[in-house]
């Protein structure tokens, strides 16, 4: 068996990759590059746009749409044919350019997250391009930079990654050239590696690749993603919908064609009438339309930075019950800052937010000199010497930043506030040895010279290092740790913990042994506790209020201590007195049952891992609830693409969390969210319109034909009129509705998850309700003039049932707003496509060409009367309806399914 790279030495790994401390030459690397290929991680390769027009045809209504065509075409029937076909292309057409360009933008997004690299090629050190790098160059890592590739540690300068977007774990690690004789090492105990995607906090390294792009372990992750494919609801809704008119149009067809044939009806005349009836039953106009209402919303979301990588998933966002949020980043800043320092008994309070090196030190209300208290001087002056990380601002960002551990940075910019700087301090307690944090030990340390004595100082998590403490400073002594007293200074830290403060304790060793790290930690002093804050982020609590005036229920998930978790939660307004909350324990030890049945009530997650949030994904799922999950990091990939809804990061996130994710916040902004949910719902309410209207025109259609039948009446409508009807008045109309503008205050409305076939109760009872007017009234106008001419009856039939369709789009604007009511000029696309379709129709009856292919004739103006009035009778009784469902509302005996 091949041994892992951590098990060999640099000399070994040097021969076995035919490379040098000098690096490759530019002819190998080149070479080299044509054998791996580019160092990027695996991902769907972007269609053609000649792929993605095909998949517009890739629907079961499509499908027949497709065979209705072909079967006219071979009747002879070409005219019903080519517009069968036109309007078909034109909608695949439509689709592919809106597929298109979701396409290039994310496309465009990965372009600006593609980072060069320093490299050494033939001696040189020299800057390329990260998917430029092969097995066996030599990279240079330095601080801030993102680490390009896995590879093997050469040579380091006390380097310091961040693994969390591989780990999960927010601390840094610490590096070492060493070799690790242990084959199977976790990659967390891989100290002597560097992996692709991590971050450089502090120091520098040199180091040998030794694996690129799908190889390296990001990739491997990556790889397996893409292999898991996930539907969102509306495709799901959309396929039931599809295969239930499929299921109806088959019995409508054979029920009809055997009536009519039984009335005496030809074999030809009721095919092509049955053809073309299909064509009006399929709502082909659906798809171009849904394409243009995902567009829309897309389009708007992109004005909100969020970038929405598939068009139906700002519409399944609109559905979500849940958002489950990351706290670092999400709900707060990520800009840790001291607070609150506890020392000698004493609380004191520190002023300042963020990363800025300034603000007073208060006791109470009372500002305070540090150079008073002796004991918060010793404190804070220690702190700083044991952290390790840089404060600077900087010119391009124009805002103080900060290089090495969040935590141990915010106890710099203390020092810095009290006038503390750690390169002054070091003059006179000059470093012997330093412990990086220990992830089992949760603390890290240093050991210093201080007036010829060594002097050891800890900083660490309040548990573990208490436990080890057996003493306390006060006024530069060190006095015995009662019971009592260490009792009281576990309820100080919790008190800190519940005030949403991260809290770290500081302790230290006085004429400590050179080869105490060696040791067990104990007989250590107890100094104070350093409480660190993370801001919430200011649209948090606006975002919250809209989360909840939406009934989207908000929970959190973090890595934080349980208190200090249940604290920022209550401050972001997540947790509500009376809200459980589950640690990653827990859950550890539930079974399926117990964790569907205890996550109905919870609020906060917390001491969680990646793992644990599959966990809680598919618990939710369980509970029939769509859940949005927001991530950055590699290890948040999988709950990203098992979640209904994955949304990711643009800032602080990771190629490979962006990849799992349906949609990218490039602001990083938690309202966004709530933005899109609010799209979503108008999505759902603008589609439930269009179907509204499309449905309840073809059954109109429908009814009418299969009344005319029943009655042993002529066709009143012939194949290229339904035609007419459908595509060009239907064309018209349906597109203009899907431009609706969003209703006021939408987020604050009752909202019903769509139904299986995307039709609710109400939906159906206005559907029959249209129609059955349609029918009635079209039958009524057939039925008076067939005595005198069919083909008058014929074109008078298809002019009423044109007027129902106009004044039928307008109903559809609102569920329970009278059209009256309505802004006449706040949808100007319906306004002038219902201008457009009424000239078109002008022309169906009277220009020569239009009544050799629809078989029409002139009509004189009473009749153009008639015709309205007639077909007025579907707002008058729409209105009745509104009326009733309103009143109903108010009295709260209203059902919606």
């Amino acid at each position: 068996m091949k041994k892992k790279w951590h098990t060999k030495s640099v000399s070994d790994i040097f021969n076995e990759l035919k490379t040098s401390d000098n690096g490759l030459d530019d002819q190998e690397a080149a070479a080299r590059l044509n054998e791996y290929g580019p160092n990027v991680l695996p991902e769907s390769k972007p269609d053609s746009y000649f792929i993605i027009f095909l998949r517009q045809f890739k629907s079961p209504l499509i499908y027949v749409l497709l065979g209705a065509g072909f079967l006219v075409f071979l009747m002879g029937e070409f005219v019903d044919s080519l517009v069968i076909a036109i309007v078909l292309i034109f909608n695949a057409i439509v689709g592919t350019i809106q597929e298109g360009k979701a396409q290039n933008t994310l496309l465009a997004l990965k372009k600006f997250t593609w980072t060069n690299a320093t490299v050494i090629r033939e001696g040189n050190e020299i800057t390329i391009p990260g998917n430029s790098i092969v097995p066996g160059d030599i990279i240079v890592l330095r601080e801030g930079e993102k680490v390009p590739a896995d590879a093997r540690i050469i040579s380091v300068n006390a380097l310091k990654i961040d693994e969390s977007a591989l780990s999960g774990e927010s601390l840094p690690v610490s590096k070492v050239p060493d070799i690790f004789e242990r084959e199977f090492l976790p990659l967390t105990e891989q100290k002597n590696m560097v992996f692709k995607g991590t971050s450089v906090l502090s120091g520098s390294a040199k180091a040998v690749v030794v694996a690129t792009g799908i190889r390296t372990e990001i990739g491997k992750i990556a790889k397996e993603i893409m292999a898991v494919d996930t539907e969102i609801p509306l495709k799901k809704n959309i396929r039931y919908l599809s295969r239930a008119i499929i299921i109806v149009v088959a019995i409508l067809n054979i029920f009809l064609f055997l009536l009519g044939l039984f009335e005496g009806k030809s074999f030809k005349e009721m095919f092509s009438t049955l053809v073309s009836l299909s064509v009006s039953v399929i709502p082909e106009g659906l798809p171009i339309v849904m394409t243009l209402i995902l567009a829309k919303g897309v389009w708007d979301m992109s004005k909100r930075n969020a970038l929405v990588k598939k068009l139906q998933a700002v519409e399944a966002l609109g559905q979500a019950d849940i958002i489950a949020v990351d706290k670092t980043g999400t709900i707060t800043k990520n800009e840790l800052f001291v607070q609150k320092v506890f020392v000698n008994k004493k609380y004191f309070e520190v002023e300042g937010l963020g990363y800025e090196p300034k603000g007073k030190i208060k006791i109470g209300d009372q500002v305070i000199e540090p150079l008073n208290h002796e004991d918060l001087l010793f404190a804070v002056k220690n702190a700083v010497l044991c952290a390790d990380a840089r404060v600077f601002f900087s010119e391009q960002e124009k805002r103080w930043m900060i290089g090495g551990d969040p935590t141990e940075a915010a106890l710099i910019i203390l020092g810095q506030k009290i006038g503390f700087h750690k390169n002054i301090l070091e003059k006179e307690a000059s470093l012997i040895v330093e412990m990086p944090f220990d992830y089992n030990l949760r603390y890290r340390a240093c050991l210093r010279r201080i007036l010829g004595k060594p002097f050891f100082i800890i900083i660490g998590a309040p548990e573990n290092i208490l436990e080890s403490c057996d003493k306390i400073w006060h006024l530069g002594k060190s006095y015995d740790l009662s019971k009592e007293e260490k009792n009281n200074l576990q309820e100080v830290f919790e008190k800190m913990s519940s005030d949403g403060l991260r809290v770290v304790a500081l302790a230290i060793i006085n004429n400590a042994s050179e080869n105490i790290l060696n040791k067990q930690l104990k007989n250590a002093t107890f100094v104070g506790f350093f409480g660190m804050k993370d801001s919430l982020r200011p649209e948090v609590a606006d975002a919250m209020a809209r989360a909840n005036k939406a009934g989207v229920r908000v929970v959190m998930i973090t890595g934080d201590y349980k208190i200090t978790a249940i604290a920022i939660a209550k401050e972001a307004g997540i947790y509500k007195e009376g809200d459980v909350v589950i640690t990653g324990t827990e859950i550890e030890k539930m079974s399926e049952q117990e964790l569907f049945q205890k996550i109905k009530n919870v609020s906060v997650f917390a001491r969680v891992s990646p793992a644990h949030k599959m966990k809680i994904i598919e618990a939710f799922k369980a509970n029939k609830k769509t859940i949005a999950m927001t991530g950055d990091g590699v290890n948040d990939a999988p709950s990203l693409v098992s979640a209904d809804l994955g949304v990711a990061m643009g800032k602080i996130g990771t190629e490979v969390a962006k990849e799992a994710s349906d949609i990218v916040l490039l602001d990083d902004n938690f309202g966004s969210i709530i933005s899109a949910i609010e799209e979503g719902r108008n999505i759902y309410r603008t589609i439930k319109k269009v179907i509204l209207y499309l449905f309840s025109t073809s059954m109109g259609e429908v009814f009418t034909i299969t009344a005319a039948l029943l009655l042993s009446l002529p066709l009143p409508i012939l194949p290229a009129q339904i035609i007419w009807l459908n595509f060009v008045t239907d064309g018209f109309l349906d597109v203009s509705l899907a431009m609706e503008p969003k209703e006021k205050d939408l987020l604050s409305k009752k909202f019903y998850k769509p139904k299986k076939f995307l039709l609710d109760g109400i939906m159906l009872q206005r559907m029959i309700l249209m129609s059955l007017t349609m029918m009635f009234g079209s039958l009524l106008v057939f039925q008076k003039f067939l005595e005198y001419d069919l083909v008058k009856a014929q074109t008078m039939t298809l002019t009423v049932l044109a007027v129902f369709q106009w004044f039928n789009a307008w109903n559809c604007r609102s569920e329970d707003q009278s059209i009256f009511k309505t802004n006449l000029f706040s949808n100007k696309f319906l306004l002038g496509s219902t201008f457009i379709v009424i000239i078109l129709q002008i022309l169906a009856v009277y220009n020569t060409f239009f009544q050799k292919v629809l078989q029409t004739t002139p009509i004189s103006l009473y009749d153009w009367l008639l015709c309205i009035v007639v077909a007025f009778s579907i707002v008058v009784i729409e209105e009745i309806r509104k009326l009733i469902f309103i009143f109903l509302k108010n009295k709260k005996i209203f059902i919606n399914n």
